[in-house]
C-alpha cells in the first residue's frame, strides 16, 4: 500500500511528498480507516514502527479550521523531548494546512506558555505534570477536547505520572476519542483502558518484545566501568561505519563519568543527555546529534525513550538494562526506515542472566563476540561498582526508622490548604465516575 491509497486529502500527500514518503508503515495502514471512524484505539507496536503518525494522519486528516481557542486535539507524551518531537511532525505534515499546534512541558516559566495557550490552538502536545497546572491556573480550557492521544503510555506510568493522567481524564468531557499507543502492555495501562475507553480496537503489528528484525544484535562480556570504557573507544575508533552512535548509560552519574573519561579524545563530536541538563542545552544538543554535528551521544535511558532520531548507525548499551523489555526500546533507535542497523550490549558476567531473559523473550539469541586482546582490562572499580562489605546486610549504618528528622506535620491553622477548592473537586469526581458508572450499565 501507498499513501496515495489512504484517504488522504491533497495538502497532506503534498506535505508527504515533500518527506520522500512513500509507504505507510503497519500500524500507520492499520490504524488509519479505525481512528477515522471516531472508534477508540489501542495501537501496540514497538519503537521505530512509526507509532507517531499512526495517529497524527488520520487526526489531520480530520482537523477543519477553526477560530476556536481551545484545543480540540490533546496529545499527552511523558517527557519534553517528545512533545518538541511531536510539534515538529505536525508542523512538517501540516505545512499545506491551517493548523495551530503547540508543545507545553516542565522546567520553563508557565507564564510564557499560558500567554501562547490562551491566544489559541487546535492541537496541544503535553506532558502530564505542566498539563495539568495549567488546566488548574484556568488558562488553559479542556472542554472543547474530542480527540485525546497518550502516547508512549507505559513509559508515562513508569515516571510516575499516574496521579496527573487520572486527574486530566476526568477533567476532559465525556464525550471523545480516546486514542492510546505504547510499545509495551502492561496490568497499569490495562487498568487504565478498562476505567476510561469505550470498546477500544487493539491493534498490534507486532508482539511485545519482537526485536526489529533489520538490527545485528551482538554481545561482549565485560567486567566494569573502565574496561567497558576502553572497549568503547576501541570500537570507536576501529569501525568506520560508527557514523552515528547512541550510548546508553545506566544512571545520569555514570554518564557524566563517562563523558568526562573520553571527551578529551573526541570534542565536539561528543554529546550527553539526560534530566539533570538544562532543557536548551538537551534540546541543542539532540539537534546537533540529528544534523550529525555529534557523532556519539551519551543517555540515559529515560531521556532517550521515545526520541526519533533519523540515521542512527549503531545502539551502544554501555549498561545492560535492569527490565528486558526496555532492550527493546533502546535497539529500536537504529534500524529505522527500512535501514539496517547494528546494537552491542556490554554485559557484566553477573548480567548474563539477563541476557538469556532477554534471548528467551526475543526468541532469538544475540551473539556473543570474544573480547579483544587489543582492550586493555582495568582492575579499578568505580564507587558505584564497589561491593559493601561483601554484601553483608550487617555493613549498611543502622536507620531509626520513628525518627522524623527534619519533617514534621504542620499544625492545622498552618497548612496552607484550599479545602473547599478540594471538596468542589472531589465531589466533580465522584460525579463523573458515577455517570461513567451508569452509563456501563
Amino acid at each position: 500500500m501507498k499513501f496515495e491509497d489512504l484517504n488522504l486529502n491533497k495538502p497532506l500527500l503534498n506535505a508527504i511528498t515533500d518527506m520522500g514518503l512513500i509507504n505507510p508503515t503497519p500500524i500507520q495502514e492499520k490504524a488509519f480507516s479505525t481512528i477515522m471512524s471516531g472508534r477508540d484505539v489501542i495501537g501496540i507496536a514497538q519503537t521505530g514502527t512509526g507509532k507517531t503518525y499512526a495517529y497524527l494522519l488520520p487526526l489531520l486528516r480530520l482537523h477543519k479550521f477553526s477560530k476556536e481557542k481551545h484545543p480540540r486535539v490533546l496529545i499527552i507524551v511523558p517527557t519534553r523531548e517528545l512533545v518538541l518531537q511531536v510539534v515538529e511532525e505536525i508542523e512538517k505534515l501540516g505545512a499545506y494546512m491551517s493548523v495551530r499546534a503547540l508543545g507545553v512541558y516542565g522546567g520553563t516559566n508557565m507564564n510564557t506558555q499560558r500567554k501562547l495557550v490562551e491566544e489559541g490552538l487546535d492541537i496541544l502536545v503535553a506532558t502530564p505534570g505542566r498539563l495539568y497546572d495549567l488546566a488548574m491556573s484556568r488558562s488553559l480550557r479542556l472542554k472543547n477536547v474530542k480527540k485525546l492521544v497518550i502516547d508512549e503510555v507505559d513509559q508515562m506510568l513508569d515516571l510516575g505520572f499516574r496521579p496527573q493522567l487520572i486527574n486530566i481524564l476526568d477533567l476532559l468531557p465525556e464525550k471523545r476519542q480516546h486514542l492510546l499507543f505504547s510499545a509495551t502492555m502492561t496490568k497499569e495501562v490495562e487498568a487504565i483502558i478498562d476505567t476510561f475507553f469505550n470498546d477500544p480496537e487493539k491493534i498490534e503489528v507486532a508482539i511485545t518484545g519482537t526485536p526489529v528484525e533489520k538490527i545485528d544484535q551482538s554481545a561482549y562480556t565485560v567486567p566494569n566501568f573502565y574496561t567497558k570504557a576502553n572497549l568503547l573507544k576501541y570500537l570507536l575508533n576501529h569501525d568506520e561505519t560508527m557514523v552515528k552512535v547512541l550510548v546508553f548509560v545506566g544512571t545520569k552519574r555514570l554518564a557524566d563519568r563517562l563523558f568526562e573519561l573520553i571527551q578529551g579524545e573526541y570534542g565536539k563530536a561528543l554529546g550527553i543527555i539526560h534530566s539533570n541538563k538544562a532543557q536548551n542545552y538537551r534540546i541543542k544538543t539532540v539537534q546537533a546529534f540529528h544534523a550529525g554535528k555529534i557523532r556519539i551521544l551519551l543517555a540515559t535511558e529515560i531521556i532517550a525513550r521515545g526520541l526519533d532520531v533519523s540515521e542512527v548507525s549503531h545502539v551502544i548499551n554501555f549498561d545492560a538494562p535492569e527490565i528486558k523489555e526496555n532492550y527493546i526500546h533502546r535497539i529500536g533507535r537504529t534500524g529505522r526506515a527500512d535501514r539496517q542497523g547494528i546494537a552491542i550490549t556490554f554485559f557484566k558476567a553477573e548480567e548474563l542472566e539477563m541476557k538469556a531473559e532477554i534471548e528467551a523473550m526475543m526468541n532469538k539469541e544475540i551473539t556473543e563476540i570474544p573480547f579483544p586482546e587489543a582492550v586493555e582490562i582495568i582492575e579499578e572499580l568505580v564507587p558505584d561498582e564497589i561491593p559493601t562489605s561483601a554484601g553483608d546486610i550487617n555493613y549498611l549504618p543502622k536507620v531509626n526508622l520513628s525518627s522524623q528528622g527534619a519533617f514534621h506535620d504542620k499544625k492545622d491553622k498552618n497548612k496552607k490548604t484550599n479545602r473547599a477548592h478540594l471538596r468542589r473537586r472531589a465531589r466533580a469526581v465522584e460525579k463523573k465516575k458515577a455517570r461513567r458508572k451508569k452509563k456501563r450499565k
